[in-house]
């Protein structure tokens, strides 16, 4: 493997602190003890949802021996080693016999949309991905964790690797921990915390460790030090150069619940897929108080670079039906503060938007 000098590290440690000032704090949290605040569900981003999900990455599932440890080859090409004695009870205990072992892996931007996991910060700076991977280990139906000093060691191969040695791994889930106020049953003010969805779809930490290239084999490797939490491989792409905002205007089409639709099941999307790079940045925020024909979405303030050509994928679910457009654009100079671009929809079948959505995968 090739050597990680102390520059290398010194420059990926100024991109992890550049990232975790503009990311909000997310937690993974069993959904059944926390109580959920939602708008009304919309029957049309349900339906889109549904769709997104069914045609997703999906979870794989294997088996290992708890005591001997085992190696797992995903259908992706990524390799799994659980070393002896790794895995533990929840109480620390010893496990032994046949472990369930459940993992899902996103690699590439047709999977972010499906699984409704752009790579962007919470500032909208663009990343460049080398996977999200979650793993989880069972026996029984009894979650396990990890022992204190052990980990997953993970393989990944890479088609196409980067000047730098590594790049920082990141936490993070579709879910936010915010504080709800109010009173108890014995009218005491309390303030409790809440799961809410993030409409963004991922709020990053950062993550202990990073993950290193090895050219000799092709691979990033690196490894999981805790089980039931999503981990991603991400570098700030850092492109120079003047940034504008983006107004994405949906002319036709347009369903007026996105505004109020949370829970992941928005009935409007939109995302942008930069031209030769690993990442999907979704413009999540809602245009507000806006006429027929500008109603949509726009990115971060002054987040996407002038002169940067990629591909906008705009989907609305309206009425039972869905409509999208798949856009080639060179995001021009902005003219009044910023860049307005018109998108005209059409109606399409759900196996057309499926395919569109697969399409993005294109350099």
């Amino acid at each position: 493997m090739k050597s990680f000098s102390l520059l290398t590290w010194g420059g990926l440690c100024i991109a992890a602190l550049s990232f975790t000032s503009c990311s909000k704090e997310a937690k993974l949290q069993d959904q059944n003890k926390l109580a959920v605040t939602a708008a009304e569900d919309d029957p049309d981003g349900a339906m889109l949802a549904k769709l997104l999900q069914q045609n997703g990455p999906q979870y794989e599932f294997f088996k290992v021996d708890g005591k001997q440890g085992g190696r797992i080859k995903t259908k992706q090409g990524s390799v799994y080693t659980f070393s002896p004695n790794s895995l533990t009870t929840q109480s620390g205990g010893p496990v032994s016999g046949t472990v369930d072992i459940v993992i899902k892996e996103i690699l590439k931007p047709s999977s972010m949309i499906f699984a409704s996991r752009p790579t962007a910060t919470n500032g909208g700076a663009q990343l460049t991905s080398y996977g999200e991977f979650f793993v989880r280990a069972t026996q029984g139906g009894q979650d396990l964790k990890l022992r204190a000093d052990s980990a997953v060691a993970v393989q990944v191969p890479v088609a196409k690797r980067p000047a730098q040695d590594g790049v920082p791994m990141w936490g993070g889930d579709t879910s936010v921990i915010i504080t709800t106020s109010g009173y108890n049953d014995l009218n005491q003010p309390v303030t409790i915390p809440v799961a809410a969805s993030a409409n963004q779809g991922v709020s990053w930490n950062a993550a202990p460790g990073f993950a290193l290239f090895n050219g000799t084999n092709g691979t990033l490797n690196f490894r999981l030090d805790s089980l039931m939490a999503w981990r991603n491989c991400d570098a700030l792409t850092n492109l120079p150069g003047p940034k504008t905002t983006v107004l994405g205007y949906f002319t036709n089409f347009y369903n007026p619940a996105t505004q109020t639709s949370y829970g992941g099941e928005e009935p409007c999307m939109l995302f942008f897929k930069p031209a030769g790079v690993n990442t999907v940045v979704k413009l999540y925020n809602v245009i507000l108080n806006a006429p027929v024909g500008r109603q949509g979405l726009l990115s971060y303030q002054n987040s996407v670079p002038i002169g940067q050509s990629g591909t906008f994928l705009a989907i609305t679910a309206l009425n039972g039906n869905f409509f999208a457009q798949k856009l080639p654009v060179t995001i021009p100079s902005p003219s009044g503060g910023f860049v307005g671009i018109n998108f005209t929809l059409a109606p399409v079948t759900p196996a057309a938007l499926v395919s569109l959505i697969q399409s993005m995968d294109t350099p």
